[in-house]
C-alpha cells in the first residue's frame, strides 16, 4: 500500500508540471548577459604606454585560497623593460581547474594590474587547456600602446605612473 501511495505521489508531482510554461534557456544560440559585478576570467592591465603593470610581487598567489595562481618575477633591465618598476612577471599563470572566482587575488594586487572580466566561458575539453598564460591574461594593446619590452614613455621613477593617475584598468572597463 505504501509503494503504491509513493508512486501516485510521484506521478502527481509529473502532472502538476507536465502543463505548466516551459523554462529553458537557449545557452549556445542566446548568450545572456552577465551582472556588471560578476567574477569571471582575469585581466592582466597595462598603462596606457603598453607597458605591464604587475610587477611580479606574487602577492595574489599568496592570496589565492585554491592555489591557482603560479607567478615567477624577475628583473627588468633598460634593454628589456616589461613593466615601468624594477621586476616584471616573466611567468604568470592562473589554473582554472582550481579557481574558485573569489576575487581574492585581485584585492591582493598592489598595482591594480589583475582585474576580473565578465567572460563566464572557461569550460575546455582538456585540463591542459585550463591553465592560462601570461600571453592569453594580459589585455590586448589598445591604440597608442606599443607591445612590450620597451623604455618608460611617462617618466623615469615608479611614481610617475603608480601616482600620478594611471591607477584605471585598461581592458576596456572589466573590474
Amino acid at each position: 500500500m505504501g509503494a503504491l501511495l509513493g508512486t501516485i505521489k510521484g506521478f502527481g508531482v509529473t502532472f502538476k508540471y507536465l502543463f505548466h510554461r516551459v523554462v529553458t534557456e537557449e545557452y549556445p544560440e542566446e548568450r545572456k548577459i552577465a551582472a556588471p559585478r560578476f567574477h569571471g576570467r582575469h585581466v592582466l592591465n597595462r598603462h596606457p604606454d603598453g607597458l605591464e603593470k604587475c610587477i611580479g610581487c606574487e602577492l595574489c598567489a599568496w592570496a589565492c585560497p585554491a592555489d591557482a595562481i603560479f607567478v615567477e618575477g624577475a628583473d627588468n633591465t633598460e634593454e628589456a623593460r616589461y613593466s615601468p618598476g624594477e621586476r616584471y612577471a616573466r611567468v604568470y599563470q592562473i589554473n582554472y581547474a582550481r579557481c574558485i572566482l573569489c576575487g581574492l587575488c585581485v584585492e591582493a594586487c598592489p598595482t591594480r594590474s589583475l582585474t576580473m572580466s565578465n567572460e563566464y566561458e572557461l569550460a575546455r575539453d582538456s585540463r591542459h587547456d585550463l591553465i592560462y598564460t601570461k600571453e592569453q591574461l594580459l589585455a590586448p594593446l589598445a591604440e597608442g600602446m606599443e607591445a612590450a619590452p620597451h623604455p618608460r614613455r611617462f617618466g623615469v621613477s615608479d611614481s610617475d605612473y603608480y601616482l600620478a593617475g594611471n591607477a584605471e584598468p585598461t581592458n576596456g572597463g572589466a573590474r
